[in-house]
């Protein structure tokens, strides 16, 4: 194996736009920052964290009950511990591909053999190759909706045939850009003794630093995971802020809401115009395929602005852009068009 290292090195709000990792890209508001500055003079940071009632907190906004919610470190935790918790060595993972790299990385921590139905720009979501690759040994199936790097979204009706078609198996459903794309399985946790669902608050409330996820799952299950979790795992700042960003939603709202339908649209037309293909999307990114995606990187890179180089299934390179604000989206088609 190899470690995952994302490309972090050198990334600085100040000197770059960074449309590379699909973060929010304005600062959280004032209420957060506030929660935080005040719990840390208040001189409690030598205890151990305390999360009080902050699982029916998030229950009450993701329209749950607080026993079907467990707290995570980032939803990466989430991933790892849904797939240790379901798997041993030798049984199978269906990972549908392209998408995100910790699926994989943790499934090969715990020696599954991976199985990878191939998204298409023609198809989509491979829905007819997860179906097939079910076998007796299939024990983790990673559905991200939408995905990434594609933006692909996968139907209800599409989801509810695997739960029904792999009944022996986890289904991870990984709703990481819930709040952009409204995609959701959520009122299904206590149908389905197989689902289980991650979250973050990293993409859309702004506070990847502070690793704070959660899953969504039926009482058994949390449960289940509970036993694996550690008691201490998640840091009490992320508590913090969380609740004042839960108390204050307004900044996301808002925040979601030029993204997706001012910024995004824009720049599709955008891309539209020059005749570059990309993905539909359904999340706060788009993955681009221009005829010379390194000569534009490096325009974009000259004009300090990070995207993110992919490569589809069969090799060919993309650009996957995270789209901000409409003057930052503005920002980055100007220097593409130039780069054109």
């Amino acid at each position: 194996m190899s470690a995952y290292k994302p490309p972090l090195d050198g990334r600085d709000p100040n000197n770059h736009l960074l449309l590379d990792f699909n973060e929010r890209t304005l600062p959280v508001s004032d209420d957060v920052t506030r929660a935080m500055i005040e719990y840390i003079q208040a001189g409690k940071l030598q205890m151990y964290p305390a999360y009080g009632d902050i699982d029916a907190v998030i229950a009450e906004y993701c329209g749950v009950k607080p026993e079907q919610v467990m707290i995570t470190n980032g939803s990466d935790q989430g991933i790892d511990l849904i797939i240790r918790a379901s798997c041993v060595a030798g049984d199978e993972a269906i990972i549908p591909s392209p998408s995100f790299a910790m699926y994989h990385q943790c499934a090969k921590v715990e020696s599954l053999t991976i199985i990878e139905p191939q998204y298409t720009l023609a198809e989509g979501f491979p829905l007819a190759g997860v179906l097939a690759a079910v076998t007796a040994k299939t024990r983790i199936i990673c559905l991200a909706n939408p995905n990434n790097p594609s933006g692909t979204g996968i139907s209800r009706e599409g989801i509810e045939q695997i739960l029904c078609t792999a009944p022996h198996a986890t289904v991870l459903v990984d709703e990481c850009y819930f709040e952009y794309s409204g995609l959701t399985v959520c009122d299904w946790v206590d149908r389905y003794k197989n689902l289980v669902i991650t979250r973050t608050f990293s993409k859309t409330w702004g506070v990847p630093s502070l690793r704070l996820g959660f899953v969504l799952s039926c009482k058994e299950n949390i449960q289940a995971l509970l036993n694996v979790r550690g008691p201490y795992d998640i840091n009490q700042l992320a508590i913090v802020a969380i609740r004042a960003a839960l108390a204050h939603p307004e900044y996301t709202h808002d925040y979601v809401q030029e993204v997706m339908q001012q910024a995004k649209p824009l720049f599709e037309q955008f891309l539209q115009a020059q005749a570059i293909p990309f993905w539909p999307s359904g999340a706060n990114y788009v993955w681009c395929f221009p005829a010379a995606p390194d000569a534009i990187n490096k325009a974009l890179l000259a004009a300090g602005i990070l995207v993110r180089p992919k490569a589809d299934g069969v090799g060919q390179v993309g650009l996957r852009v995270t789209i901000g604000t409409v003057e930052q989206t503005q920002r980055a088609i100007a220097v593409i068009a130039a780069a054109l």
